[in-house]
């Protein structure tokens, strides 16, 4: 098979949550460099507009936010062929168990498992009417490697996800739809910024020693960096292309090589 890599996605309908910052501002950049039309949701418009790619403000992390950005997406495009599900986030406190209220739970995951659950539910109809479509949940490696200090709810949640998307995946792959788990270690990207800001408020330490307390509690990164979002990109790129026609079920992940075992 013969694939033009910077026209590839020509003719498909791309949406990417979160995608005004960070990881799914890289993801919406790549998919539209190789062709797609291109939707992006978050809360607020991003910084710098991007006249190419179409925006849609909503709270994905209540049930009305994804109904508007379902309806939005088949009244203006009348389809989707590609489902991006990289919205995510933690903004609990540090402190471990004690700290965490009721609030903190579900609030994680409306955002981290019920959003996607959501768009997937909106989008999948479609997609299985036409034999044809991709979706990727962008979880984590904290799904296998929480840090109960800070982000305890998040890392449970995304565990949930991961479970989710390769049930989903065998339930549709036989109806043409495609269903993948992309799990980054860290990202170097504002969320990331802000967390270690909150540890280092909590603890009364350092942004370096913050940094570094992530480091540690993930058990270090051989690579020696983070990762940076156009890395990520990329891989999410290949999966959703033609190239990556027999992938499904599968969970990538992209950490460094910071998960220590097999």
């Amino acid at each position: 098979m013969d694939f033009n890599f910077e026209n590839e996605l020509k003719n498909k309908i791309a949406l990417v949550t979160g995608g005004s910052k960070g990881a799914g501002k890289a993801i919406a950049d790549r998919l539209f460099k190789a062709g797609a039309t291109v939707i992006i949701t978050a809360r607020n418009k991003p910084q710098e507009e991007n006249e190419n790619i179409h925006f849609i403000a909503a709270d994905l992390s209540k049930p009305e936010g994804t109904q508007k950005v379902v309806d939005e997406v088949i009244e203006k495009f009348g389809r989707l062929d590609i489902l991006i599900n990289n919205l995510g986030g933690s903004e609990t406190p540090a402190g471990g168990f004690a700290v965490l209220s009721d609030e903190d739970w579900e609030t994680s995951f409306q955002t981290n498992l019920l959003a996607p659950v959501r768009l997937d539910r909106g989008f999948l109809p479609g997609m299985i009417n036409r034999h044809e479509g991709v979706i990727i949940h962008i979880a984590s490696i904290q799904a296998k490697l929480p840090l109960y200090d800070s982000t305890l709810p998040y890392a449970a949640a995304k565990a949930a996800l991961v479970n989710y998307s390769k049930s989903l995946s065998n339930e549709v792959a036989s109806k043409g739809v495609r269903v993948l788990t992309v799990s980054p270690g860290w990202i170097m990207t504002t969320s990331s910024v802000r967390m270690m800001e909150r540890i280092a408020k909590s603890t009364g330490g350092t942004m370096a020693e913050a940094e570094k307390g992530v480091m540690d509690a993930l058990g270090g990164i051989p690579f020696g960096r983070a990762a940076r979002p156009e890395e990520v990109a990329e891989l999410v790129g290949f999966l959703v292309s033609p190239r990556a026609a027999y992938l499904t079920g599968t969970e990538y992940v992209i950490d460094g090589g910071t998960i220590p075992t097999l």
